[in-house]
């Protein structure tokens, strides 16, 4: 029988490789602002709430930014920016505030902190499909008890993402964000899809029927090009809630150039 792949632990047991470790500032300002006017309720339901960026990369900007703008909605939160680096640890830890913002060396096992929320991002797309279903599991495991895992990609200016969030029963949420002045059809995301789907957008697969339904819908909706790519994307949201998929947000966070539907509708 063949060996299952694992996930490389480094020293001092840091679970995971390194990542490339691009960074530029506002890459995650979309998920941040999902996070923010999604999230923002479930934060308030814990006295303590702590927040972990997993892999943030060369530059500890994002994280820094996640912080700022989690205390719009929560001002104690505490955010731990996770590396496997020391290199990185060390950059971030001159930017540090603890206890509100603070850095630590650390993969998948998060360094023995039991966040309420994990961020992971740009993470997982260096292994395989089956490797990153087990990093998924490892996370939450670690997870405090009703935390988060939002994990997910984006290009390098933050213009296109996509993300998958879970819970400790698993993914159940699927969200696509966009500048929609930046795609040609929204099928330009499939480029961004998270580990989990990227090698599924084939026929016969959810997530390509998703995306040519979601085309179809930005063709249909080509009239309303003259007042904007925005509008073209709220009306093609539109009619792809009307043509039966489950939607889970609404008009407010269309204009966002968002979209989230359930699970369900994308899992292999």
């Amino acid at each position: 029988m063949a060996r299952k792949p694992r996930l490389a632990a480094g020293r001092a047991r840091a679970l995971g490789l390194p990542t490339r470790g691009t960074t530029n500032p506002n890459r995650l300002r979309r998920v941040d602002r999902w996070m923010t006017g999604v999230l923002g309720g479930f934060l308030a339901g814990f006295d303590d709430p702590l927040v972990v960026d997993l892999g943030y990369g060369s530059s500890p900007i994002t994280t820094v930014e996640l912080a700022a703008r989690l205390r719009t909605v929560r001002p104690d939160v505490r955010v731990l920016g996770l590396e496997i680096d020391q290199e990185r640890v060390d950059a971030g830890k001159a930017v540090a505030d603890p206890p509100f913002l603070d850095f630590r060396r650390g993969g998948f096992e998060l360094a023995g902190a039991r966040p309420v929320l994990l961020r992971a991002f740009n993470v997982l797309r260096q292994y395989t499909e089956e490797q990153a279903v087990e990093a998924w599991e490892t996370m939450l495991g670690r997870l405090a008890p009703g935390g988060l895992l939002v994990e997910g990609t984006c290009d390098e200016i933050g213009r296109r993402c996509c993300w998958v969030t879970l819970s400790a029963e698993g993914p159940f949420r699927f969200t696509l964000a966009c500048k929609p002045s930046d795609i040609e059809t929204p099928s330009d995301l499939a480029e961004r899809l998270p580990k989990t789907l990227i090698h599924r957008n084939v026929p016969g697969e959810r997530v390509h029927a998703l995306l040519a339904e979601l085309d179809a819908c930005w063709a249909t909706a080509a009239p309303f090009a003259p007042f904007g790519p925005r509008a073209r994307w709220v009306e093609s949201v539109r009619l792809l809630a009307e043509r039966g998929w489950p939607l889970v947000d609404d008009r407010r966070r269309w204009r966002l150039g968002e979209l989230s539907l359930e699970w369900s509708a994308v899992a292999p």
